[in-house]
């Protein structure tokens, strides 16, 4: 079934064609990764996704529900959940804080100021749950601020699915990592589960052919490749049009 559809998608900024006629669908529980030099139309991609911004014309489909026109907070409702390319943590708070918080927000007892005790175990047995998937549950008493860079990017999956997500947007994850926390986001994403679609922006080459089950480049907000990461790497018009890709995945092992 395929949980999200993008038909002809275009998106202007005055004179600039930063999206045209930009068409995919992503399966559920598929991950898909979009690459691209700088300015390929990636993140005006992801935003017109999330409804933040709305297209000049084309249509977004969210499990074949018409989302076109629909504002990001109702998008959420729906099951999408987003993740950011700077940080966005309540640094000053710990890291269940943080989880708490997060799940706090989708529930319906976030209008009320006095709700039973039993509420806040469910919420810590999610958050528990969450945190253990990012990795992060022994540092649940950590201040933010004081984790690495690389335990932020977790704790912002993890934040992301206190939404019970059914597709998670992830806009760069691995940026500003080094090698190793590159790799613990990579198995993070890897064990997401089949229930969630992950739709991924991102430059890491050893990311994006490290969880991929089909890419798709962007060049001047146009598809001009789009397959297995076996077709990718091997496609001539990548290779010529992607600064440095040659390089880099003539060194990425596809698997």
């Amino acid at each position: 079934m395929e949980a999200l559809r993008v038909d002809s998608l275009s998106k202007d900024f005055g004179g600039v064609h930063a999206l045209s006629s930009v068409s995919f669908s992503v399966g559920t529980g598929q991950r898909l990764v979009v690459i691209g030099p700088n300015g390929a139309g990636k993140t005006t991609l992801f935003n017109v996704i999330n409804g933040q911004l709305s297209p000049t014309s084309g249509r977004v489909f969210f499990f074949e529900q018409d989302i076109t026109n629909m504002p990001t907070h109702q998008r959420a409702h729906l099951g999408q959940a987003r993740s950011f390319q700077i940080v966005s943590l309540f640094l000053n708070l710990t890291v269940l804080d943080n989880a708490l918080i997060a799940l706090h927000g989708t529930k319906p007892s976030r209008f009320q100021m006095f709700w039973p005790m039993n509420g806040y175990r469910n919420l810590m047995d999610e958050a528990r749950k969450n945190l253990d998937a990012a990795m992060l549950w022994e540092k649940r008493d950590e201040i933010v601020k004081n984790l690495s860079h690389g335990e932020q990017r977790r704790l912002e999956i993890a934040l992301s699915l206190a939404q019970n997500p059914k597709l998670l947007l992830l806009d760069e994850p691995s940026s500003g990592l080094t090698r190793d926390e590159s790799s613990e986001v990579i198995g993070l994403i890897k064990n997401l589960g089949s229930k969630i679609t992950v739709l991924i922006v991102d430059h890491d080459m050893n990311l994006v052919f490290g969880v991929a089950d089909r890419i798709i480049v962007l060049h001047y907000g146009q598809v001009i490749a789009d397959g297995t990461p076996e077709v990718i790497r091997d496609d001539p018009r990548v290779r010529e049009i992607y600064m440095g890709m040659e390089e880099c995945i003539d060194h990425v092992g596809v698997g």
